[in-house]
């Protein structure tokens, strides 16, 4: 990997995590650790361009299908491709196909683009973490056997400790929230040899779990928001992502994410 090398452009390319969620901005759009990694490198070099292909809900598939073409032909000199998850999450899932599927994705974007960034995805502690860690932990063996063949970066977030943290996540307990997704843009800021800027792993303070009755709040409000209808597009074969384009298609020069309003 070469040292603070100049990336004159980005193609983000995955599911919800790299879209953004649960990262909200004002407008109820999401901006998340992609855009913020743009920033930092649009600030770096100027007439940089920006893509983000990432689309909330999809499996490693689609993924494949619908945006390692555009990444590829885009030829940008980095790429990110973050997916499998999704798979691995659902009741059934056939490991070792997700591990082809996405090793075909690999291979497309390696071929064809400057520096590919893989990941091993966070996960959130809790029982269901723990209930599918042995298919995570085969996804992300295989991610870093690609990482060796394709000379890829691997940014390990599934070792850390922080972002494993429930105060790290969003109410949905899917996605992460703002705090996290800034974490995550610096460690695969940090990934890319570029100078530290923060300790992107440091601890959090004690979590203080909330009285009983809060709890329970919050559990009936995330099964109302959150779980009812993630249990409905199961039943009925939908996504949260059908019908949903990407929210940066093309390669363009970087304008500037909006910023959050404080």
């Amino acid at each position: 990997m070469e040292i603070n090398a100049t990336y004159t452009s980005f193609v983000a390319v995955g599911d919800s995590f790299t879209e953004g969620m649960s990262d909200a901005l004002p407008d109820g759009s999401y901006r998340g650790w992609a855009d913020l990694l743009a920033a930092r490198l649009a600030a770096r070099t100027p007439g940089f361009r920006y893509a983000n292909l990432a689309v909330r809900g999809k499996l490693i598939g689609q993924i494949l299908d619908e945006q390692t073409g555009p990444a590829a032909a885009a030829g940008a000199d980095l790429v990110t491709l973050v997916g499998g998850l999704n798979d691995v999450l659902r009741p059934k899932c056939d490991v070792d196909r997700v591990c082809a599927l996405l090793e075909e994705a690999a291979g497309r974007l390696a071929k064809d683009c400057g520096q590919l960034v893989l990941m091993r995805s966070p996960g959130r502690q809790g029982p269901v973490l723990e209930r599918f860690r042995p298919r995570m932990e085969q996804l992300f063996a295989h991610i870093d056997a690609l990482a060796v063949q394709h000379g890829a970066i691997v940014v390990d977030l599934f070792s850390s400790r922080a972002l494993a943290d429930p105060q790290m996540w969003a109410e949905d307990r899917l996605h992460l929230n703002k705090a996290g997704h800034e974490r995550v843009a610096e460690a695969v800021w940090q990934a890319l040899g570029f100078p530290a800027e923060s300790d992107w792993d440091a601890p959090l303070p004690a979590f203080v779990p909330p009285g009983w009755a809060a709890r329970r709040t919050s559990d009936v409000r995330f099964a109302r928001q959150h779980l009812v209808p993630w249990i409905g597009r199961r039943l009925t074969g939908r996504s949260s992502g059908d019908g949903r384009a990407p929210k940066r298609p093309d390669l363009l020069p970087y304008e500037g994410v909006r910023q959050r309003e404080d």
